[in-house]
């Protein structure tokens, strides 16, 4: 497929991912010099600039131009407010659990939301709006109790424009990327210092963030050895079928238990077999943002909740303003930002029939009397809205785990 066709279909797809809740980077080992020469200007006006040719050794970091959307010390950070969660057990009973993001930790989380963009052009600009805001909360802000949080905005493909692919052009798409990949050398220059840094996508940014980490983190050793490990869910990304390497990665391997690091956890949920029309988990009709031949390919499953292997229990965490949304008119009412369901659900991955995907398996039987997470849209999506929400507590420990055997 030419370049232009596979963006207006990564675009395209993209979008419905979005509805049911990039660029084409070099091979690895090479610059994606198209995609980084586009500017992450703060301007908001969707118009981009060609960057200022690269500096020296020598030369101070460039100004940090960056929009961010969360980032330690700016004011309204969405990622670093109340974490108090209201637990539900099987029979309806609440409790508070308090906590809070954490004082001084010790690695540093890199976040690219997903679509949500409500802006009515083809590509949104870098005006905050309230949708990345209640994404943030919903994905980023509980990963503030085990590191500080990074999430620059980008010009994504919005849901307008997949209402009109035609009005989407290759440089969209490019300047979606380029403005991750701005974003994340401006942070390297003014915030890392040789922190550890845990990479978290969902949906397109997932596909953001494995283009990243294939053009600016894996052929770099200076910066690969800064990678406790990247989270990217719902983002299909591959391996060579059977095992854990290979695919969209050449050297980063998916992780195989809670300590391991500078590993991906990558999965994508469904609560029966996936369709074999299926967005996500079947190589054959999931979308390949990289493009080129699937051959010997497959989706990657790797359990947030056991890394290793084997069935595990979730613990999914929501955000309140989204119960209704996920859990419809039976959602509880609670005072806290967060919501909590133990016991509720169990998750495993399942590779059958050409598709490989988290299971997810409701426990408690007819004695829970909570409301189940419901299927908002067409099986092919599976439950791809709440793929990072069902298992965000599980994720937050396994970054907790990997960041003790980081340092």
């Amino acid at each position: 497929m030419k370049r232009s066709g596979l963006f207006l279909a990564l675009a395209m797809m993209l979008g419905a991912a979005a509805c049911s809740s990039g660029s084409t980077p070099a091979p690895a080992g090479t610059p994606a010099a198209s995609a980084t020469s586009i500017s992450g200007s703060t301007s908001g006006s969707g118009t981009g600039s060609a960057s200022a040719p690269a500096s020296t050794a020598t030369d101070p970091p460039a100004p940090d131009t960056t929009t961010w959307l969360c980032k330690p010390g700016i004011a309204a950070d969405p990622c670093a407010g109340s974490l108090a969660t209201t637990a539900i057990d099987t029979a309806g009973k609440a409790t508070i659990l308090p906590a809070a993001p954490a004082a001084d930790p010790p690695i540093d989380c890199f976040y690219v939301y997903p679509t949500v963009s409500r802006q009515p052009t083809p590509a949104a600009n870098l005006k905050i709006d309230p949708e990345e805001r209640s994404v943030a909360v919903a994905q980023a802000a509980q990963f503030s109790q085990v590191c500080r949080v990074y999430a620059p905005m980008y010009r994504q493909l919005t849901l307008a424009g997949i209402q009109h692919p035609s009005a989407i052009s290759i440089t969209t798409a490019l300047t979606a990327y380029g403005d991750v990949s701005t974003a994340f050398q401006s942070y390297m220059a003014h915030y890392n210092n040789g922190r550890g840094i845990v990479f978290i996508g969902h949906s397109q940014g997932a596909m953001m963030l494995t283009a990243l980490l294939r053009s600016e983190v894996e052929p770099k050793p200076e910066v690969r050895h800064l990678l406790v490990s990247a989270i990217l869910a719902g983002g299909n990304v591959t391996v060579a079928a059977g095992t854990l390497v290979g695919g969209d990665f050449l050297t980063i391997p998916g992780c195989s238990s809670s300590t391991q690091t500078g590993c991906v956890v990558a999965y994508s949920s469904f609560d029966t077999t996936p369709p074999k029309n299926a967005v996500f988990t079947r190589i054959s009709t999931a979308l390949r943002p990289f493009g080129g031949s699937t051959k010997g390919l497959e989706v990657m499953c790797v359990n947030p909740a056991a890394p290793g292997g084997g069935k595990a229990a979730l613990k999914p965490y929501f955000s309140t303003a989204d119960l209704r949304a996920y859990l419809g008119k039976a959602a509880a009412s609670a005072s806290t930002p967060f919501v909590t369901y133990s016991g509720q659900y169990a998750a495993h991955c399942v590779n059958s029939g050409g598709a490989n995907w988290l299971q997810i398996d409701k426990l408690g039987g007819k004695l829970d009397i909570r409301a189940g997470v419901r299927r908002v849209e067409a099986a092919s999506w599976g439950l791809h809205l709440v793929d990072i929400s069902l298992a965000e507590g599980n994720l937050v420990d396994l970054v907790r785990s990997e960041s003790a055997a980081f340092h």
